[in-house]
Protein backbone atom coordinates (compact mmCIF):
# COMPACT_ATOMS: atom_id res chain seq x y z
CA UNK A 1 0.00 0.00 0.00
CA UNK A 2 2.84 2.61 0.98
CA UNK A 3 3.85 2.34 -2.39
CA UNK A 4 0.95 3.62 -4.00
CA UNK A 5 0.24 6.18 -1.76
CA UNK A 6 3.45 7.55 -2.74
CA UNK A 7 2.69 7.61 -6.38
CA UNK A 8 -0.36 9.52 -5.52
CA UNK A 9 1.93 11.58 -3.68
CA UNK A 10 4.43 12.42 -6.74
CA UNK A 11 2.01 12.26 -8.88
CA UNK A 12 -1.61 13.74 -7.81
CA UNK A 13 -2.28 16.37 -5.04
CA UNK A 14 -4.64 13.79 -3.58
CA UNK A 15 -4.59 13.18 -0.06
CA UNK A 16 -1.41 10.85 0.66
CA UNK A 17 1.67 10.80 2.81
CA UNK A 18 4.31 13.13 2.06
CA UNK A 19 7.62 11.86 0.75
CA UNK A 20 9.41 12.84 3.92
CA UNK A 21 6.89 10.29 5.60
CA UNK A 22 7.68 7.39 3.12
CA UNK A 23 10.77 5.22 3.09
CA UNK A 24 13.33 5.46 0.48
CA UNK A 25 12.14 2.14 -0.81
CA UNK A 26 8.45 2.68 -0.64
CA UNK A 27 9.10 5.65 -3.09
CA UNK A 28 11.04 3.80 -5.62
CA UNK A 29 8.93 1.04 -5.80
CA UNK A 30 5.99 3.28 -6.29
CA UNK A 31 6.71 3.66 -9.97
CA UNK A 32 5.00 0.09 -10.27
CA UNK A 33 1.66 2.37 -9.67
CA UNK A 34 2.84 4.81 -12.37
CA UNK A 35 0.69 3.38 -14.96
CA UNK A 36 -2.61 2.96 -12.44
CA UNK A 37 -2.58 6.41 -11.27
CA UNK A 38 -2.76 7.78 -14.85
CA UNK A 39 -5.68 5.31 -15.57
CA UNK A 40 -7.27 6.74 -12.37
CA UNK A 41 -6.77 10.32 -14.02
CA UNK A 42 -8.14 9.32 -16.65
CA UNK A 43 -11.11 8.28 -15.81
CA UNK A 44 -11.65 11.61 -14.22
CA UNK A 45 -11.20 13.04 -17.50
CA UNK A 46 -14.00 10.80 -18.51
CA UNK A 47 -15.88 11.67 -15.63
CA UNK A 48 -15.09 15.30 -16.17
CA UNK A 49 -15.67 15.79 -19.50
CA UNK A 50 -19.17 13.24 -19.76
CA UNK A 51 -20.43 16.21 -16.78
CA UNK A 52 -19.07 19.31 -18.49
CA UNK A 53 -20.79 18.36 -21.92
CA UNK A 54 -24.34 18.78 -20.94
CA UNK A 55 -23.61 22.31 -20.01
CA UNK A 56 -20.76 24.07 -22.16
CA UNK A 57 -19.14 23.66 -25.82
CA UNK A 58 -16.58 21.71 -26.53
CA UNK A 59 -14.53 24.74 -26.08
CA UNK A 60 -15.16 24.95 -22.21
CA UNK A 61 -14.66 21.62 -21.96
CA UNK A 62 -11.24 21.18 -23.41
CA UNK A 63 -10.52 24.18 -21.47
CA UNK A 64 -11.25 22.49 -18.27
CA UNK A 65 -9.50 19.42 -18.69
CA UNK A 66 -6.42 21.10 -19.51
CA UNK A 67 -6.62 23.00 -16.46
CA UNK A 68 -7.32 19.43 -14.38
CA UNK A 69 -4.25 18.01 -16.36
CA UNK A 70 -2.31 21.20 -14.52
CA UNK A 71 -4.01 21.03 -11.09
CA UNK A 72 -4.11 17.62 -10.70
CA UNK A 73 0.07 17.50 -10.16
CA UNK A 74 0.08 20.35 -8.70
CA UNK A 75 1.46 22.11 -12.06
CA UNK A 76 4.67 19.68 -11.27
CA UNK A 77 5.42 18.38 -14.47
CA UNK A 78 4.12 21.67 -16.37
CA UNK A 79 7.07 23.09 -13.93
CA UNK A 80 9.51 20.62 -15.12
CA UNK A 81 8.82 21.17 -18.56
CA UNK A 82 9.71 25.27 -17.98
CA UNK A 83 12.77 24.56 -16.13
CA UNK A 84 13.60 21.91 -18.61
CA UNK A 85 12.99 24.14 -21.58
CA UNK A 86 14.76 27.29 -19.69
CA UNK A 87 17.82 24.82 -19.12
CA UNK A 88 18.42 23.03 -22.30
CA UNK A 89 18.21 26.11 -24.68
CA UNK A 90 19.49 28.53 -22.19
CA UNK A 91 23.06 26.43 -21.30
CA UNK A 92 26.25 26.03 -23.10
CA UNK A 93 27.43 23.12 -20.95
CA UNK A 94 25.66 20.40 -18.93
CA UNK A 95 26.93 21.58 -15.89
CA UNK A 96 24.87 24.88 -16.98
CA UNK A 97 22.23 23.51 -18.23
CA UNK A 98 21.40 21.94 -14.83
CA UNK A 99 21.86 25.25 -12.54
CA UNK A 100 19.35 26.91 -14.80
CA UNK A 101 16.97 24.09 -14.05
CA UNK A 102 17.61 24.90 -10.08
CA UNK A 103 17.32 28.41 -10.86
CA UNK A 104 13.34 29.86 -9.76
CA UNK A 105 13.10 32.50 -11.94
CA UNK A 106 11.27 31.85 -15.51
CA UNK A 107 12.66 32.40 -18.78
CA UNK A 108 11.70 32.84 -22.32
CA UNK A 109 11.92 29.89 -23.19
CA UNK A 110 10.16 28.48 -20.24
CA UNK A 111 7.27 30.72 -21.00
CA UNK A 112 7.18 29.65 -24.55
CA UNK A 113 7.02 25.68 -24.25
CA UNK A 114 4.48 25.66 -21.60
CA UNK A 115 2.21 28.14 -23.84
CA UNK A 116 2.86 25.51 -26.80
CA UNK A 117 2.31 22.27 -24.70
CA UNK A 118 -0.92 23.65 -23.51
CA UNK A 119 -1.73 24.93 -26.66
CA UNK A 120 -1.15 21.47 -28.13
CA UNK A 121 -3.26 19.75 -25.82
CA UNK A 122 -6.20 22.44 -25.89
CA UNK A 123 -6.08 22.51 -29.91
CA UNK A 124 -6.11 18.27 -29.69
CA UNK A 125 -8.50 17.91 -27.16
CA UNK A 126 -11.02 20.78 -29.05
CA UNK A 127 -10.91 18.06 -31.88
CA UNK A 128 -11.37 15.03 -29.76
CA UNK A 129 -14.69 16.49 -28.15
CA UNK A 130 -15.69 17.21 -31.59
CA UNK A 131 -15.25 13.96 -33.43
CA UNK A 132 -18.96 11.95 -33.55
CA UNK A 133 -17.14 8.44 -33.36
CA UNK A 134 -16.53 6.24 -30.72
CA UNK A 135 -13.46 5.96 -29.48
CA UNK A 136 -13.59 9.93 -27.74
CA UNK A 137 -13.63 8.12 -24.06
CA UNK A 138 -11.00 5.55 -25.22
CA UNK A 139 -8.46 8.27 -25.67
CA UNK A 140 -9.10 10.43 -22.21
CA UNK A 141 -8.37 7.49 -20.60
CA UNK A 142 -5.08 6.49 -22.48
CA UNK A 143 -3.08 9.16 -22.89
CA UNK A 144 -2.96 9.76 -19.02
CA UNK A 145 -1.52 6.06 -18.67
CA UNK A 146 1.00 6.55 -21.63
CA UNK A 147 2.63 10.01 -20.55
CA UNK A 148 2.67 8.42 -16.72
CA UNK A 149 4.58 5.18 -17.91
CA UNK A 150 7.30 7.29 -20.19
CA UNK A 151 8.73 8.44 -16.41
CA UNK A 152 8.72 4.46 -15.39
CA UNK A 153 11.03 3.69 -18.32
CA UNK A 154 12.81 7.02 -18.68
CA UNK A 155 13.42 5.69 -14.79
CA UNK A 156 14.80 2.19 -16.13
CA UNK A 157 16.89 3.53 -18.90
CA UNK A 158 18.57 6.84 -18.12
CA UNK A 159 21.40 8.02 -15.47
CA UNK A 160 20.42 10.09 -13.13
CA UNK A 161 22.56 13.14 -12.52
CA UNK A 162 21.29 14.93 -9.51
CA UNK A 163 22.57 13.76 -6.06
CA UNK A 164 20.38 14.19 -3.54
CA UNK A 165 17.56 15.40 -5.64
CA UNK A 166 13.61 14.12 -6.13
CA UNK A 167 14.48 11.18 -8.61
CA UNK A 168 17.33 9.85 -6.12
CA UNK A 169 15.36 7.29 -4.52
CA UNK A 170 14.29 5.71 -7.57
CA UNK A 171 17.71 5.09 -8.42
CA UNK A 172 18.74 3.45 -5.03
CA UNK A 173 16.83 -0.04 -5.12
CA UNK A 174 16.40 -2.53 -7.57
CA UNK A 175 13.30 -2.06 -9.58
CA UNK A 176 12.78 -4.71 -12.37
CA UNK A 177 9.50 -6.10 -10.52
CA UNK A 178 7.94 -2.88 -9.87
CA UNK A 179 8.90 -1.71 -13.76
CA UNK A 180 7.40 -4.87 -15.04
CA UNK A 181 4.24 -4.23 -13.33
CA UNK A 182 4.20 -0.52 -14.43
CA UNK A 183 3.86 -1.81 -18.41
CA UNK A 184 1.74 -4.83 -17.59
CA UNK A 185 -0.43 -1.81 -16.71
CA UNK A 186 -0.07 0.38 -19.55
CA UNK A 187 0.15 -2.42 -21.74
CA UNK A 188 -3.17 -4.35 -20.75
CA UNK A 189 -4.62 -0.41 -20.54
CA UNK A 190 -3.87 -0.41 -24.25
CA UNK A 191 -5.09 -3.08 -25.50
CA UNK A 192 -8.05 -3.66 -23.28
CA UNK A 193 -9.45 0.02 -24.06
CA UNK A 194 -7.86 1.03 -27.47
CA UNK A 195 -6.94 -2.14 -29.07
CA UNK A 196 -4.64 -1.98 -32.17
CA UNK A 197 -4.34 1.68 -31.66
CA UNK A 198 -3.76 1.57 -28.57
CA UNK A 199 -0.89 -0.52 -28.92
CA UNK A 200 0.85 1.64 -31.89
CA UNK A 201 0.19 4.89 -29.97
CA UNK A 202 1.91 3.56 -26.52
CA UNK A 203 4.64 2.44 -28.71
CA UNK A 204 5.54 5.56 -30.26
CA UNK A 205 4.99 7.32 -27.00
CA UNK A 206 7.84 4.77 -25.69
CA UNK A 207 10.20 5.22 -28.92
CA UNK A 208 9.17 9.24 -28.41
CA UNK A 209 10.20 9.33 -24.50
CA UNK A 210 13.44 7.23 -25.26
CA UNK A 211 14.43 9.81 -27.95
CA UNK A 212 13.74 12.32 -25.68
CA UNK A 213 15.54 11.13 -22.54
CA UNK A 214 18.70 10.62 -24.82
CA UNK A 215 18.65 14.05 -25.70
CA UNK A 216 18.27 15.13 -22.29
CA UNK A 217 21.40 13.10 -21.21
CA UNK A 218 23.59 14.12 -23.73
CA UNK A 219 22.64 17.83 -23.11
CA UNK A 220 22.39 17.67 -19.33
CA UNK A 221 24.90 15.01 -18.24
CA UNK A 222 21.66 12.80 -16.76
CA UNK A 223 18.15 12.99 -16.31
CA UNK A 224 16.86 14.98 -13.58
CA UNK A 225 13.30 15.70 -11.83
CA UNK A 226 12.85 18.21 -14.47
CA UNK A 227 13.23 16.18 -16.98
CA UNK A 228 11.05 13.50 -16.10
CA UNK A 229 8.39 15.97 -15.57
CA UNK A 230 8.68 17.46 -19.13
CA UNK A 231 8.55 13.85 -21.07
CA UNK A 232 5.09 13.07 -19.19
CA UNK A 233 3.96 16.87 -20.71
CA UNK A 234 5.35 16.03 -23.74
CA UNK A 235 4.01 12.64 -23.72
CA UNK A 236 0.40 13.71 -23.11
CA UNK A 237 0.48 16.46 -25.87
CA UNK A 238 1.74 13.81 -28.46
CA UNK A 239 -0.41 10.89 -27.53
CA UNK A 240 -3.27 12.91 -27.59
CA UNK A 241 -2.38 14.31 -30.87
CA UNK A 242 -1.83 10.46 -31.81
CA UNK A 243 -4.96 8.83 -30.83
CA UNK A 244 -7.54 11.74 -32.11
CA UNK A 245 -5.42 11.41 -35.57
CA UNK A 246 -6.36 7.51 -35.82
CA UNK A 247 -9.90 7.35 -34.16
CA UNK A 248 -11.65 7.99 -37.79
CA UNK A 249 -9.84 4.95 -38.84
CA UNK A 250 -11.45 2.92 -36.36
CA UNK A 251 -8.35 2.03 -34.59
CA UNK A 252 -9.16 2.95 -31.25
CA UNK A 253 -11.74 0.36 -29.98
CA UNK A 254 -11.45 -2.15 -27.20
CA UNK A 255 -9.27 -5.43 -28.39
CA UNK A 256 -12.46 -7.91 -28.37
CA UNK A 257 -14.32 -5.34 -30.29
CA UNK A 258 -11.72 -5.36 -33.32
CA UNK A 259 -11.22 -9.08 -33.03
CA UNK A 260 -15.07 -10.30 -33.51
CA UNK A 261 -15.49 -7.62 -36.50
CA UNK A 262 -12.47 -9.16 -37.97
CA UNK A 263 -14.27 -12.61 -37.50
Amino acid sequence: MAPFLAALSFLTVFPSPRPADLTQRAISDSRAWFSLVGLILGLMMVGLEWALSYAFSAYVTAAALVAFLVIVNRALHLDGLMDTCDGLFGGDTPERRREIMRDPHVGAFAVAGAGCALLIKYGALISLLSLNLPGKEAALLLFPVFSRYTMVLQLMVFPYVRTPGLGSPFHEYPASAPSAIAALVAVAAALVVGGVGGMVVLAGICILALLLGQGMVGLAGGMTGDTYGATNELSEAVGLLALVAIIPFGLVAPIWHQISEML
